[in-house]
């Protein structure tokens, strides 16, 4: 029989982050939701259970007799402290042997036929792509490596507050099993709760017209966008219909995080404000565009900065507009900052980039995606290589490190275009800090598949990605085989690829740069 949760003291909604993410920072979802709640007058209960969860298994890791686990489980605690120390940034060596050793213990504490790493959760007998898995993961909680933990921590909330709803955000494919675990532990433990899913991955979910969410039975309300309306008409709340500018940080155990010092994370905006490359996520699934008014939002950023002394500013937009940068620009922060843009002709000026240099931007994250004007018009991306040529050698003058996103395989590339982008790395390769390459996924909602022949790639009813007949014959095949053996290879890439924080990447990348200190 369930447990009723009526004889509990106080009535506070309780929001989870579920593992497993990356636990550097603390989730910018959740923080702007609880900061949503508490500016209406409604406190609510916050649980980072990916960080506090890690930690766990972490202190419950058997570490086994090779010398390599010996080593890590004696040195959890100094590793775990050395991720928090600013030192340890000014030494990749060590910084990695930590990373490495840290990642061997979550490996050992994994069991059966699940793989636990510091960015990814893996089951070899259930996926996050099928819906009868994910449910399957709810029926039987206890065969999660996370329950032990999970159950007695959501006992002890329960036990605690009376809560109107349990919220669970969703946003990585590596929280889905987790999540819906843990879901299936409240629904059989206290079956009188409401249980609110969202988060980004839910609202993809949900924007896939190919894709039947029914989680009937399990969950009571699923959120697509952002949730702050809709929590607060749950709660009966007056508020205005549009993205909160407003967080809660001090719900949260900062000084937990795997990182020298509070990473905040602020988002200006949702959606994307150019929204026209093909392919595009947030068009095919038709996310408008909100923009927080700019100077009002970078005031806040500096309020809070202030406020909280974060060791860095993560602003999570998808794309920061020129608007946000001069605003920035103008108004500085206080606190290192970074985030992803377009590269657009502002950045070209060595001007502006220095000027953005002394507003605190220590890095910024660019999506190129190709060396070939031919292929980036194709992809509507609405920049000129040309430009990012410039604009690489201004940002990088100006002492802002450059992350580079490349994307291979698209349906206009071919073997000679591909070798265009990597000529086009290796000549601006002292421009560059770091590379992410990837494999073009063909989303198979998007209006841009029409007239492309599909076939079967990754398996599962709530898959957004289909393979596809290639019109050039530049197959994932061949497309893996030139970026193994050809583009990485370069001795010039190599170089760049080699300095890549494991597992964190993006998210430490920054602590990296000469000009954070």
């Amino acid at each position: 029989m369930g447990i009723s949760i009526n004889s509990a003291k106080n009535s506070r909604p309780i929001l989870i982050n579920p593992p497993v993410a990356k636990s550097c920072e603390l989730p910018a979802g959740i923080s702007r939701l609880a900061g949503a709640l508490e500016s209406s007058g409604h406190a609510c209960a916050v649980v980072d259970m990916n960080i506090e969860g890690m930690l766990w298994l972490l202190r419950h890791a058997k570490p086994g007799d090779d010398a390599w686990s010996s080593r890590a489980g004696r040195n959890i605690a100094r590793n775990l402290g050395a991720l928090r120390d600013k030192k340890t940034y000014l030494n990749f060596d060590r910084y990695k042997r930590c990373v490495n050793d840290i990642n061997r213990l979550l490996h050992k504490a994994s069991s059966g036929l699940t793989r636990i790493s510091l960015s990814d959760y893996d089951d070899r007998s259930l996926s996050p792509l099928k819906s009868n898995d994910l449910l399957e993961a709810a029926s039987y909680p206890e065969n999660n490596p996370f329950y032990a933990y999970f159950s007695a921590r959501i006992r002890e909330m329960l036990a605690e507050h009376d809560p109107p709803f349990i919220g669970f955000s969703l946003t990585y494919l590596s929280q889905a099993l987790t999540t819906f675990a843990a879901m299936g532990f409240v629904r059989a433990e206290y079956p009188l709760s409401k249980i609110v899913l969202g988060g980004a991955l839910v609202t993809s979910w949900m924007s896939n017209s190919s894709v039947d969410i029914n989680f009937d039975g399990l969950v009571d309300h699923i959120v697509a966008g952002p949730g702050e309306a809709f929590l607060l008409d749950l709660l009966g709340l007056q508020h205005e219909s549009t993205i909160s500018s407003t967080y809660a940080y001090d719900v949260f155990p900062c000084a937990d995080y795997l990182a020298p010092g509070m990473i905040m994370p602020y988002s200006t905006s949702t959606g994307c404000y150019y929204g026209r490359c093909s392919f595009c996520p947030e068009t095919a699934e038709g996310n408008a565009y909100y923009q927080l008014n700019p100077c009002l939002a970078v005031k806040e950023i500096g309020r809070l900065a202030r406020e909280k002394d974060p060791a860095l500013i993560h602003i999570v937009d998808n794309a920061i507009s020129p608007a946000v940068l001069k605003a920035l620009i103008k108004e500085p922060p206080g606190s290192p900052w970074y985030g992803f843009v377009r590269m657009t002709k502002e950045l070209t000026d060595p001007d502006f980039c220095a000027h953005l240099k002394d507003s605190g931007c220590v890095m910024l994250k660019i999506g190129v995606e190709s060396g070939d004007q031919d292929v980036l018009d194709a992809m509507r991306k609405g920049i000129n290589i040309r430009d990012v040529s410039r604009g690489l050698r201004a940002l990088s003058e100006a002492g802002i490190g450059t992350y580079i996103y490349l994307l291979f395989g698209t349906p206009w590339e071919n073997e000679p275009s591909a070798g265009r982008t990597l000529e086009f790395i290796v000549e601006h390769s002292s421009y560059i800090h770091y590379l992410n390459l990837a494999i073009f996924n063909l989303p198979h909602y998007s209006p841009d598949a029409k007239g492309l022949g599909q076939k079967a790639f990754y398996g599962g009813d709530l898959s957004f990605y289909t393979d596809f007949v290639h019109p050039l014959g530049w197959d994932r095949k061949k497309v893996r085989h030139f970026l193994d053996r050809v583009f990485t290879r370069h001795p010039a890439v190599r170089q760049i690829v080699k300095r890549q924080p494991p597992y964190f990447t993006s998210n430490h990348a920054a602590f990296f740069m000469d000009t954070f200190y």
